[in-house]
C-alpha cells in the first residue's frame, strides 16, 4: 500500500508525528512518502499514487490548515482513503467526517495506521475500502521504533535556536505522550484522560543520535510535560549528556513539577538544558484554581527564583485573556514580569493569547464558562465566547495586534503596558540588563 503522511504545521519542528508512523509502516512493508506542507507541497504524483492519505493533527493551527489541504487533496484524488490522526483529530471527529475523512485515530496512533493500511491493501482486490465508523482512541502502551526521518526535509528547513547572537540547527523528539494531570483547558485531557505513555529511552536516544548525525546541535523535547516521569527524563538527559556533552536541549515542564522536584533543576543545567518552557497561564490564584493548574502564583515566583539561582532560563507561557480577566489582572501580570526580570523571557504572543475552548473541553463543566459561551464554531474548531466586559475583548484585540507587529520583546512589552496601565513603567525598566535569552525562532505555542 502506498501511504502519504501529511503534516501542515508543528511549530517549525521536523514532525515526529510523521517520522514515527513512517517507521512503523515501512517496517510492515508499506511504501511511505511524507509531506510537510509548512516546507513544501508534495508533487501531484505522490498524491495520485497514494491509496491512503493520512493527515497529522497535533494542534489547533495544524487542523485549521489541514482542512484546506484535505479538500484540495480530495479534489485531486477522490479515490484515496483519507485519515486524520493525532490529538486534534480525535477532538474534531464529527467535523472531519463531514469533510469526507473516513478514518480518525487519536492517542497512540501508530498501530491504528498500520492496521488501516493493512486492511486497505487487502481490499485492493476490488472490494470497497473499509471505513472505521467511530474514532479510535488508543492509550495502549507501545514498543516504539526509532523514527524514520530520511523521508522529511532536512533540519536546515526548520526552526533554529537563537542564542548569544548565533543560531543552532535544532532537532526535535518526544520522550512521552499524554499527561498525568487534568488541567481543564488542556486539549490532551479529553483524549488521554490522565494517561501517560513513555517512548522507550533507547528509542529516544537513537532518534537523537540520528539527528545529531544529520547536523542537530540542539534538541527540543516536545513532551507535554518532561517531568511526568522524572526518572525516565533524567535517565535520558544523563545518557544524552554523556554521549554528546556539547549538545544543548530544552523541554516543557509544569510549575508544579519544578516546585516539587526543585532538586532536579541543577541537573537540567548541568546536562545542557538551555531553557524550560512552563505553562504558567495566569498569576491570579483564583484563575489557576479554575484551570486546575496545580500551582499558585507563589509557586511560580519561587520557581522563577530557583531558575535564576541555577543560571537556567525559564520561559513562561500565559493565557492572559479569559472570561476572568480584568484590566487589573492584566496589569498585575505585566508588573510581576518586570519584578521578576522576565520581560525578555516571554514571547510577545504570550501576552495576547485568548483562552481556546476546544470540543470536549472540561472547561465547559464550569458555570462561568457556560455563561459566556455563544456556541460551537465547527469550522473554527472552538467554542466562541465573549467577555462580560466588552472593553476586555477590545483590549485583547489590541494586544494581539501589537504582539503580531515588529519590534523587540522589550519594545512590544512597553506598548502592552501602555494598553493595560496608566501607571508609568518603573524608573529602572530601561536600565534592566537585556540578557541574551535563548529561544526558538518560531514563537507560537498553540
Amino acid at each position: 500500500m502506498r501511504v502519504l503522511l501529511v503534516s501542515t504545521y508543528e511549530l517549525g519542528r521536523q514532525p515526529f508525528g510523521l517520522a514515527s508512523p513512517a517507521a512503523w509502516l515501512t517496517e510492515r512493508g508499506h511504501q511511505v512518502a511524507c509531506a510537510d506542507l509548512s516546507i513544501e507541497s508534495p508533487p501531484a504524483e505522490a498524491i495520485l499514487q497514494a491509496g491512503l492519505i493520512a493527515f497529522y493533527l497535533p494542534m489547533h493551527t495544524a487542523t485549521r490548515l489541514a482542512v484546506i489541504a484535505i479538500q484540495k487533496f480530495q479534489r485531486l484524488h477522490p479515490g484515496a482513503h483519507f485519515c486524520c490522526y493525532g490529538l486534534y483529530a480525535a477532538l474534531n471527529e464529527p467535523y472531519l467526517r463531514k469533510l469526507g475523512v473516513q478514518t480518525v485515530l487519536g492517542g497512540e496512533f501508530e498501530p491504528g495506521l498500520v492496521s488501516l493500511a493493512d486492511r486497505l491493501e487487502a481490499a485492493c482486490s476490488g472490494a470497497e475500502p473499509e471505513s472505521v465508523i467511530s474514532p479510535v482512541i488508543s492509550t495502549d502502551r507501545l514498543q516504539f521504533l526509532p523514527p524514520l526521518r530520511a523521508l522529511l526535509p532536512g533540519l536546515d528547513h526548520y526552526a533554529r535556536l537563537r542564542v548569544n547572537g548565533t543560531s543552532k540547527r535544532s532537532g526535535y523528539t518526544e520522550a512521552s505522550r499524554g499527561c498525568k494531570h487534568l488541567c481543564r483547558h488542556c486539549p490532551i485531557v479529553p483524549v488521554y484522560r490522565g494517561a501517560f505513555r513513555v517512548v522507550q529511552a533507547e528509542v529516544v536516544l537513537e532518534d537523537i543520535r540520528r539527528q545529531v548525525d544529520a547536523g542537530a546541535e540542539h534538541i527540543t523535547f516536545g513532551d507535554p510535560d518532561f517531568f511526568n516521569g522524572p526518572t525516565h527524563a533524567l535517565r535520558i538527559i544523563e545518557a544524552l549528556h554523556g554521549e554528546f556533552p556539547e549538545l544543548t536541549y530544552d523541554a516543557t515542564i509544569k510549575i508544579e513539577h519544578l516546585r516539587k522536584r526543585r532538586d532536579l533543576i541543577p541537573r537540567l543545567k548541568a546536562t545542557g538544558c538551555l531553557f524550560v518552557t512552563s505553562a504558567v497561564e495566569s498569576v491570579d490564584d483564583a484563575v489557576l484554581e479554575k484551570l486546575a493548574k496545580g500551582h499558585t502564583r507563589a509557586d511560580f515566583i519561587e520557581v522563577a527564583r530557583d531558575f535564576r539561582s541555577a543560571g537556567l532560563v525559564l520561559a513562561p507561557t500565559f493565557i492572559p485573556f479569559s472570561p476572568w480577566t480584568t484590566r487589573a489582572s492584566q496589569r498585575e501580570l505585566l508588573e510581576l514580569l518586570v519584578e521578576l526580570d522576565l520581560v525578555e523571557h516571554v514571547a510577545p504572543i504570550q501576552l495576547a493569547l485568548r483562552l481556546l475552548i476546544p470540543r470536549g473541553s472540561p472547561l465547559l463543566e464550569l458555570s462561568e464558562i457556560q455563561a459566556v459561551v455563544t456556541g460551537f464554531d465547527e469550522a473554527a474548531l472552538l467554542y466562541r465566547w465573549k467577555h462580560p466586559d466588552p472593553e476586555i475583548d477590545a483590549l485583547a484585540e489590541r494586544a494581539l495586534k501589537l504582539a503580531s507587529g515588529r519590534g523587540s520583546r522589550r519594545e512590544i512589552f512597553r506598548e502592552m503596558w501602555s494598553l493595560a496601565s496608566s501607571r508609568p513603567l518603573p524608573d529602572n525598566f530601561d536600565l534592566m540588563p537585556r540578557a541574551t535569552i535563548p529561544y526558538m525562532d518560531e514563537p507560537w505555542y498553540c
